[in-house]
């Protein structure tokens, strides 16, 4: 008989932790999602809000190339060693020295940034048809760019700062922070529409409007790094530079397998800005091709994200000891709580994709075109999210066991995969059908590099366990539990001409509903589990 306690894994501190992280993922994400819409709202689908959306996402991009989130997965393992090894102090001063190393490498990075501006500026505004307006177009991205750039050291101090909380298993301020920061930037753009007014384009966009635009989300990101550094200082972990840091042998180690990790965040950056590019090609694609992709991110954080962020540490520690059942546990885990957000979002997101977006898109951007538009984005990325979430734990499995190797070869899969396909879109007329294509490009990247890490990752693990089959099974079995409360939802909304308030709430309690069925259903099924254990 199946052997199994009522709650089985579902009642863990690491499913404590990941509830604590997936909250407060929760409200950055919410914010996030609101960030693209109130820019969307205001600046409309318009070229001028391709530049400015595509030229914020240039700082992380660069930031990828820096560390990006494998600054988190190679320096958590790193401080909880040196932390079980020395003293208390020993972490401190591994923190200083990859600090000094990777602050000297942002500030080198920015600095060819500034002296690309005029390429990348180009890219983002070559499918401008109208010569004058491209001119205009790609002056105005130079300036956007040069605004902008020094975001990417912030970022790089705060993805720091938050490794550090994350190491010492403080999770909270390093979840809510991005969230401020996405208000910050809400509050400027809607004080600059209010100001200079909405559906702006290029040949008449104020000054004013567009370096507060460009200032502002600088200043929303100093926020953000300053609310990080913070939290570490509190956890007795504040990151303090330090010279000579080449001469520290354990900074050196961790400043190796960054170096040999690059590939594993900055390739799937690439692959987004090489979506965006093309998406720019189309009036208000970029804002489209963020809003699905900000969808795309919200299960993953609430999951995926979540989670592998919560088990890390002990995934790490069990590795570190040599206790490869701790760590196939973890991993199992891990791998349990990824379906539970990703597969009631893949049918949340399949079935009701249209009216999602009929919400989502307000002000400039609500107009039939732009709604069919995103709806069939959203059809597809609810199907890329799982995907992605599953890249996302492998990948941060094969971290905590110190493999680059596998996570870089998953990348640069994604990379050459995402770019490919999205180069196929320029074949067809700008329009709904190249930002779908886009869309599949993310979909097929993500398949390409969860294939890859998990394979490595079941070959690292045998001859322990892969999965809980019994309780996937109960979460399977669970969300199918939520079609009829979504089939309803979907008719009702479907069949009535509601308000956009209306429609939001019918929205929210079809989704609350769903989740309770879900809840119910899994809850029921684990309890008959643990009834016919013996």
């Amino acid at each position: 008989m199946l052997r199994s306690r009522p709650l089985g894994p579902f009642v863990t501190v690491a499913a404590r932790r990941s509830a604590v992280v997936a909250s407060w993922t929760l409200i950055s994400r919410a914010t996030g999602l609101g960030r693209v819409v109130v820019i969307g709202a205001v600046l409309g689908p318009t070229f001028f809000a391709n530049t400015f959306i595509a030229t914020n996402v240039v700082p992380n991009i660069v930031f990828s190339a820096v560390a990006g989130q494998a600054l988190g997965l190679v320096v958590v393992p790193a401080v909880v060693s040196a932390s079980s090894r020395g003293p208390r102090g020993r972490a401190a001063e591994l923190l200083g020295g990859v600090g000094a190393c990777l602050l000297t490498a942002a500030g080198a990075v920015t600095a060819l940034l500034i002296l690309a501006s005029p390429l990348l500026a180009w890219s983002l505004t070559f499918g401008i048809d109208d010569p004058v307006v491209g001119q205009q177009a790609q002056r105005t991205a130079m300036l956007l760019i040069l605004l902008v750039s020094p975001q990417v050291v912030l970022y790089t101090l705060a993805a720091l700062a938050a490794a550090a909380q994350q190491a010492r298993e403080r999770f909270v301020l390093a979840a809510a922070a991005p969230a401020v920061e996405n208000v910050v930037l809400i509050v400027i753009v809607v004080l600059a529409g209010v100001t200079w007014g909405t559906g702006q384009e290029f040949g008449g966009v104020p000054h004013g409007f567009l370096l507060t635009l460009g200032l502002g989300s600088t200043a929303a990101v100093l926020v953000h790094t300053g609310l990080q550094l913070y939290g570490a200082a509190r956890c007795g972990l504040a990151i303090r530079p330090f010279r000579r840091w080449w001469r520290e042998p354990g900074t050196v180690r961790v400043a190796r397998r960054l170096r040999g990790s690059l590939a594993v965040p900055a390739a799937p950056m690439i692959g987004m800005y090489a979506l965006l590019m093309i998406a720019a090609t189309v009036p208000g694609g970029v804002v489209v091709v963020q809003l699905a992709y900000a969808i795309f991110q919200f299960p993953i954080a609430l999951g995926a994200r979540a989670v592998s962020i919560a088990v890390l540490p002990d995934m790490s520690g069990s590795y570190e000891r040599g206790d490869r059942a701790a760590f196939a546990s973890s991993w199992r885990q891990a791998l349990t709580y990824a379906t539970v957000t990703g597969l009631p979002a893949l049918v949340l997101l399949l079935v009701l994709g249209e009216p999602v977006a009929h919400v989502l898109a307000s002000g400039e951007m609500r107009s039939p075109d732009v709604i069919a538009r995103f709806a069939a984005c959203i059809t597809v990325v609810a199907v890329a999210q799982l995907a992605a979430g599953m890249h996302q734990i492998g990948r941060q499995g094969l971290f905590a066991r110190i493999d680059v190797l596998g996570p870089r070869n998953a990348s640069l899969a994604l990379l050459i995969v995402t770019a490919t396909i999205a180069a196929l879109a320029l074949l067809v007329t700008p329009g709904t059908t190249r930002l779908v294509i886009l869309c599949v490009a993310l979909l097929l990247g993500e398949l390409a590099g969860a294939v890859i890490t998990l394979v490595r990752l079941w070959h690292a693990i045998r001859p322990e366990r892969f999965a809980d089959a019994a309780h996937i099974a109960v979460v399977v079995i669970a969300t199918a539990a939520m079609l009829p409360v979504v089939g309803v939802g979907w008719w009702l909304l479907d069949s009535s001409e509601l308000g956009t308030v209306a429609e939001f709430g019918v929205l929210a309690a079809c989704g609350l509903l769903s989740l309770a069925a879900f809840a119910g259903a899994a809850r029921a099924r684990l309890l008959h589990l643990s009834g016919g254990a013996t």
